[in-house]
């Protein structure tokens, strides 16, 4: 089972791979934290390797963009599991990437070809209080504990498994908190590196003082409701079944069945009822929804 809100506020859930790959449902007590040591939000395969989310820097706003790939409460694909052993994906854990790199030769590279990137060892501010924000978020509505390893290892020191501060299989099937890449059982990854967690908690619970988000569901991006360039008919998510809801409740229902999980025509002209409702004409009152119309109908956090 799962409890609390499954979606960052502010997520945009335009690369959602849950559809394809599942996951166990969890009561997520753990989160960990990586890198992605790239500069961009990567492919993950199509979603074979994907956490649950993604935090990508946006230089000229200084905050870091979410981007949602899984529920918190489901498991993701972002860490190694052998046979035998523990379980890591699927031990009420959710998996977090930061964009950017802990490696110090890369750190060296990129910033001489003049990159853009966050080196997160040296992480400016407002990324440090992006990823306390999701913490604090975590921490209130799933009880995810602000505690976690005292050691953050340097790479490339932090690779292999024995680092120093790689958990043993107890110490993994106890833990509840946060932690690093660099910290979990039959991984050898070394990332995030030497991360200022210190300053990342301090942060989180000053964060977590503040009141709780409200609770509607973020604008995914108009890619999410549509395939290419037409509307994205027969895509299922419980989104639409709340977005449905919503417009009946404004009025704007145009369903003789539903509304339900299935985005049907029904739907485009319930939500384009909708945005000439709010004034919206012409093009602007056509599928997709945008972001002003979406803030206006609330529709519920699924």
């Amino acid at each position: 089972m799962s409890t609390g809100p499954q979606r960052y506020p502010g997520a945009s859930t335009a690369y959602w791979y849950q559809n394809r790959f599942g996951g166990d449902l969890q009561e997520v007590n753990v989160v960990v934290l990586h890198t992605t040591e790239g500069t961009n939000l990567p492919s993950y395969g199509g979603g074979a390797s994907a956490p649950n989310l993604t935090l990508v820097p946006d230089f000229k706003a200084k905050r870091l963009k979410a981007y949602q790939h899984f529920d918190f409460d489901r498991s993701s694909r972002a860490l190694v599991n052998l046979r035998g052993g523990v379980e890591t994906n699927t031990l009420n854990v959710s998996q977090v990437e930061l964009v950017g790199t802990c490696d110090p030769a890369t750190h060296a590279k990129w910033k001489k070809a003049g990159y853009a990137y966050i080196y997160w060892p040296e992480a400016p501010e407002w990324a440090l209080q992006g990823v306390a924000d999701l913490l604090a978020w975590a921490h209130q509505h799933h009880g995810v504990p602000l505690t976690g390893p005292k050691t953050w290892n340097a790479y490339p020191a932090s690779y292999g498994s024995g680092n120093g501060v790689r958990m043993s299989f107890a110490q993994w099937n106890s833990f509840k908190g946060v932690c690093g890449h660099q910290h979990v059982s039959e991984n050898l990854h070394g990332d995030p590196g030497a991360l200022d967690f210190d300053q990342i908690l301090e942060r989180a619970k000053a964060a977590g003082t503040q009141p709780a988000h409200p609770t509607y569901e973020p604008f995914p991006g108009s890619a999410f409701f549509m395939k290419g360039s037409k509307p994205a008919l027969g895509k299922s998510s419980p989104v639409f079944t709340a977005m449905g809801k919503r417009l009946v409740a404004e009025g704007c229902g145009r369903y003789k069945v539903g509304p339900g999980p299935v985005l049907g025509q029904a739907d485009i002209a319930s939500y384009e009822k909708f945005q000439r409702k709010l004034g919206f004409t012409g093009s602007d009152a056509k599928w997709p929804p945008g972001p002003t119309s979406w803030a206006k109908l609330k529709v519920p956090n699924v």
